[in-house]
């Protein structure tokens, strides 16, 4: 019989091997428990004094103090934009529901995807979501109460911010009443995560004047906080938005100051200590003169109001140095709108065409045919390349052929104006001798014709100092066959037409560049442009960079900086051929297409140089008036430009306005002298 073997005896000896295994894992262990066990007392016992500070400190409560903006004058400073102290009623973020918050996110992802669509399929708008949970609901409507708003409108406000920046407090109410105020001030447990700050407000002293050019100021958005230009900025900073405010914003903007506020544990506050004061930020002066401004919109606003045109503008800039002295569009509006949140209906009546878009501003975007006011250009080019001389007569008998086609292309109404050279073609606005000029430079290489319009000032932006300006197209060859190539890409993609091209792939014409020689076909520029080119006419040797910054000043009108325009670019006039427009445009004020509107100024004492224009617009009910004029005096040279959209004959609208603007600037009587209805 075999004897049972014990436990002891089946056991395997410990190897050392396994013996090493176990003391490392062993030691490891002990390490991390060490780790752990010395954690806890540094936290516990070294800086636990410091911890309970810091616990302490979470009673404390920082809030910002907004800086005042610095004002934007005149050239004479006179304000054309100052600050105003208002109570403002604004909601944490915080202290919502995260289903609200949720709900403001997946809305504003629905809103950018909808943005993103193309242009007519983007659908309806997406309604704004009800309040998360009733419990919020019924904080709205309480504080819509106090407030006398709807809650519907507390609920728009609060999703689109959250949307936009969902950290930023919520501006439910701007501008509230002091009882108001008092009321919330008083009973902040009854209204949770309410807020009642005192904020600056943009004022405006001269109501909507200038209101394009002045621009807004708003809270500092994502998007912005990732800019070079505002790097150091912090959210809820307000800065400037459009216009000149976001130009000249790093001197405009000052820096924001803080106060520390003690609360208790229900959020009551318990004691206020100061911060940081606030640094008010510096003024900017502008070249605008406020009356020459004033007479623009003025006129403009009438003719148009009367039934003459649906929309215009107007530029005035001294030809030396660029700086605008009057600059303007219509249909305008009140920039004290932009100051605080809006409803979708003004939304609507600002941005949208139906009311006219009184948010563009065409004077510097507006992109248009220009007709008779280009043909300076036209003559320019045809001097320079030879093909014609300034004494060269053309028999205009109301229409020419044009191209192997024999293309008819006529005067407005067929009218012959008989025997013309160069002076007398601009005096008296001659297309068939333009048309001449464009069919002989049609052939050059090169494009001359083009050359000298972009040189001018045309096809390209002109780097005025306020954003949103527009380059237009000056048409070429190239530019045609670019055109073309887009076209056939986009139809074989999409299998449609594009309309980027008509499809037929057909080159640059003759009738494409007599067309550009009058300011029609394919050109499209806008009114500062062609001051930019008139003032190279007139000063003889640059263009211009056209600007409004002029200084920079402290809170007593003292100069801190002078603002450089930027260089102009030279350009180089042969003096007769110079000479030879500058007859042909005084000859057009005091015995051509603008003398009517000329009659009884003063000549001698204040030379007037100037062109009409009547520019043809598809899809437009009528022509587009223009004009274009400078004054040769040595002491306060003007430039203005002024167009009319549908307003007709270059003399019956834009002239006639441009006259009140010239009126205003050197102090004559200022009246409104309608030109012939006829006179293109």
């Amino acid at each position: 019989m075999i004897d049972p073997v014990s436990a002891e005896e089946r056991r395997l000896p410990i190897t050392p091997q396994l013996a090493l295994r176990i003391a490392i894992l062993g030691g490891i262990a002990l390490v991390l428990f060490a780790i752990v066990f010395f954690r806890l007392w540094y936290l516990q016992v070294l800086s636990g004094d410091q911890y309970l500070q810091q616990a302490r400190d979470n009673r404390v409560r920082e809030l910002r103090v907004q800086a005042p903006r610095g004002d934007v004058l005149d050239r004479d400073g006179n304000p054309l934009v100052e600050n105003r102290a208002a109570t403002v009623v604004q909601l944490d973020p915080e202290a919502l529901p995260a289903a609200e918050r949720n709900a403001a996110a997946t809305w504003g992802q629905q809103m950018t995807a909808r943005s993103k669509r193309p242009k007519g399929k983007r659908g309806d708008l997406i309604p704004i979501p009800a309040p998360a949970t009733p419990h919020l609901e019924q904080r709205f409507k309480s504080l819509a109460r106090v407030l006398g708003m709807s809650p519907n409108t507390i609920q728009e406000r609060v999703i689109e911010s959250l949307a936009k920046l969902p950290y930023a407090n919520v501006t439910v109410k701007v501008d509230v009443d002091v009882p108001k105020r008092n009321y919330l001030v008083e009973q902040p447990e009854a209204f949770p995560g309410v807020s009642v700050e005192r904020r600056y407000l943009r004022r405006y002293p001269q109501g909507s004047l200038a209101a394009q050019l002045v621009g807004s100021v708003g809270e500092i958005d994502g998007d912005e906080l990732k800019m070079k230009r505002f790097k150091g900025v912090t959210q809820g900073t307000v800065v400037g938005q459009g216009g000149i405010e976001r130009s000249y914003d790093q001197y405009l903007r000052g820096v924001d100051g803080s106060t520390k506020i003690t609360i208790d544990a229900l959020g009551r506050p318990k004691s206020t200590t100061q911060g940081r004061d606030p640094v008010a930020g510096r003024s900017v002066r502008t070249t605008l003169d406020t009356g020459v401004q004033h007479t623009g919109e003025q006129y403009l606003s009438q003719v148009i109001r009367s039934g003459t045109g649906s929309a215009g503008a107007f530029v005035a800039m001294d030809p030396r140095n660029g700086d605008i002295l009057g600059l303007g569009s219509y249909p305008t509006f009140k920039p004290s709108i932009l100051s605080r949140p809006f409803s979708q209906k003004t939304a609507d009546r600002l941005y949208s065409d139906k009311y006219g878009a009184p948010l563009f501003d065409r004077a510097i975007a507006g992109q248009y045919p220009t007709g008779s006011i280009f043909k300076p250009i036209t003559a320019l080019a045809a001097m320079s390349a030879g093909v014609v001389q300034p004494s060269d007569v053309i028999d205009d008998n109301g229409c020419i052929k044009i191209g192997a086609n024999h293309e008819e292309r006529c005067n407005a109404g067929k009218q012959p104006l008989g025997s013309v050279n160069m002076t007398s073609a601009l005096s008296k606005s001659s297309d068939v001798y333009f048309y001449t000029m464009g069919e002989r430079l049609n052939p050059l290489g090169g494009q001359p014709l083009q050359k000298w319009a972009r040189r001018m000032g045309l096809g390209h932006t002109t780097g005025i100092d306020v954003p949103g300006e527009d380059g237009g197209t000056i048409p070429d060859a190239a530019w045609r066959d670019r055109l073309n190539r887009e076209e056939a890409a986009c139809r074989k993609e999409k299998h449609r037409p594009c309309g980027i091209a008509d499809g037929t792939n057909r080159p640059w014409t003759v009738g494409d560049e007599v067309g550009l020689a009058i300011g029609q076909g394919d050109v499209q520029a806008t009114p500062l442009q062609m001051a930019v080119a008139y003032s190279a006419l007139a000063n003889g040797n640059r263009r211009v960079r056209p600007h409004l910054g002029a200084a920079v000043e402290d809170a007593g009108g003292r100069l801190l900086q002078r603002i450089e325009p930027g260089s102009s670019k030279p350009i180089k006039f042969d003096p007769v051929a110079r000479q030879t427009i500058l007859d042909g445009l005084h000859d057009a004020t005091s015995d051509g297409t603008s003398a009517q509107v000329w009659k009884g100024w003063d000549q001698k004492r204040f030379p007037v140089f100037g062109k009409t224009g009547t520019a043809q617009r598809n899809s437009r009910p009528n022509d587009q008036s223009w004009y274009a004029c400078f004054v040769g005096d040595p002491a306060r040279p003007i430039v203005v430009v002024v167009t009319v959209e549908d307003g007709g004959w270059g003399a019956t609208a834009a002239a006639p306005i441009a006259r009140t603007i010239v009126s205003k600037w050197y102090g004559e009587p200022v009246k409104f002298v309608a030109g012939d209805s006829h006179t293109y």
